[in-house]
């Protein structure tokens, strides 16, 4: 079974992560790394892929409250900031794999597994892609490929502030249907445990083996990692 490298980081601006991300997607396209993921929080951002642009988000005025980035990603306008998990996975899919709806419902499936090992049942929705929980969206997830290595990922909201993603119109949604675990009344997992980035992280780390099929290493810090 092929490794998969984890590399953690705390806080990281969006720019500099899709700037790092770009350069390890091409070492991954070499083989000159494993399969990599990284964990990653960003100072509040709303990043805006084709989608958004092609809808006329830049000009929806209710962003004009949030610093935004352009980004080539597949998706819509996407909110990130503190109390949200950006997972970046940096994976070499293989021929058996390469479809993307296929992978991106590996993915759902994989944080929706997550969830349900912290009692909460998240589930598909016709709406938009990404999981979603009693009626609100709570993860997004949006991809670039180049010769099937993947870039950017999915951003899991677990305790974002107050009505900072409730009042954008995320990935052509109407305000107020992506949503965090905390503002449904999710704040702990059934044994009591707090529903945090480091409770979402374990969950999703156990389970990766089995829903991406790669072994996840040991986290390392991102603080160290140097991308030439």
């Amino acid at each position: 079974m092929q490794m998969l490298r984890i590399l953690r980081a705390e806080i990281e601006s969006q720019e500099e992560l899709d700037i790092a991300m770009a350069k390890l997607q091409q070492q991954r396209i070499k083989d000159e790394i494993m399969d990599t993921v990284i964990l990653v929080q960003h100072p509040e951002i709303v990043t805006l892929g084709p989608k958004a642009q092609r809808d006329g988000a830049l000009d929806d005025p209710a962003i004009s409250d949030y610093p935004t980035r352009v980004v080539d990603r597949g998706g819509g306008m996407t909110y990130h900031g503190p109390g949200q998990l950006v997972v970046y996975p940096i994976i070499k899919w293989q021929v058996g794999e390469q479809s993307v709806r296929n992978i991106i419902n590996r993915l759902e499936d994989w944080v929706m597994a997550a969830l349900a090992d912290c009692g909460i049942e998240g589930y598909r929705d016709d709406r938009m892609m990404g999981v979603w929980l009693e009626g609100y969206k709570v993860c997004s997830i949006g991809l670039a490929f180049k010769h099937w290595v993947s870039r950017h990922g999915l951003a899991l909201n677990y305790n974002t502030n107050p009505n900072r993603v409730e009042s954008l119109s995320c990935c052509g949604l109407p305000a107020g249907m992506t949503t965090s675990l905390q503002a449904l009344g999710h704040t702990h997992d059934l044994e009591g445990r707090i529903l945090d980035r480091v409770r979402l992280e374990k969950a999703l780390l156990v389970l990766a083996e089995q829903y991406l099929d790669r072994m996840p290493t040991e986290p390392e810090d991102w603080a160290v990692e140097l991308v030439a």
